[in-house]
């Protein structure tokens, strides 16, 4: 039984991830802001753990972290005000990267998106620029610790059931769909691999089942 600890665990991913790995004997931490949906955290497995990671030092965050073998980061401020986007995508993320290390937790899944990075080509009038940059800096920043992590890339979010069939490296064409609940089971599958540790794995929905698609990766 491996102990994972998921922030932002009442994102949809992050639902489906702890029903996931709950299901398969793993004790989950879900690590929430509201109060209010500790249940729904409950109801898939995992213990509910209230903290505002927006306005946590990075000993608090730490401290909620501590003893687990594993951070999933599936959290985000959800668009629509970017310095609160920056806030949480960026400063929050760095920090609970610095709380991994200062609490031994060795192991980080960070949840992006394809297409992240300091070349996202987002234009700086689009709404989704403080994302793309918040994300290029958190992911950049991920790289440079001494944390084994591995950063997923899905393609656009949507809520089509679990195929368990994905492409890996899929051209950035903007045609990048990728389920939910696939997005969790990769992330649940990472968690095992540990040769997936040290590297940026970007896909979409596809033709292949989970565990070859990310067998045969470099």
């Amino acid at each position: 039984m491996t102990r994972i600890v998921i922030i932002g665990g009442h994102g949809k991913v992050a639902l489906h991830l702890s029903t996931l790995l709950a299901t398969e004997g793993h004790s989950v931490t879900s690590i929430i802001r509201n109060p209010e949906h500790a249940a729904d955290v409950a109801a898939t497995g995992a213990t509910p753990s209230v903290l505002d990671v927006e306005n946590s030092t990075t000993a608090e965050i730490a401290d909620a972290i501590s003893g687990h073998d594993a951070v999933v980061w599936s959290a985000g401020a959800g668009g629509g005000n970017p310095e609160r986007t920056y806030a949480v995508d960026r400063d929050a993320a760095i920090r609970s990267m610095d709380a991994a290390v200062k609490a031994g937790v060795q192991r980080y899944v960070m949840v992006s998106y394809l297409g992240a990075g300091p070349d996202h080509g987002v234009p700086a009038d689009n709404p989704f620029f403080a994302y793309a940059e918040a994300k290029a800096a958190a992911d950049e920043y991920l790289r440079g610790t001494p944390l084994a992590w591995t950063i997923l890339g899905p393609g656009s979010l949507t809520d089509q059931p679990a195929s368990g069939l994905i492409e890996v490296n899929p051209p950035r064409d903007g045609n990048g769909a990728t389920s939910r609940s696939n997005t969790a089971s990769v992330a649940a599958a990472v968690l095992d691999l540990r040769q997936t540790a040290g590297r940026t794995i970007e896909f979409r929905d596809g033709t292949l089942p989970i565990a070859a698609a990310l067998g045969p990766l470099p």
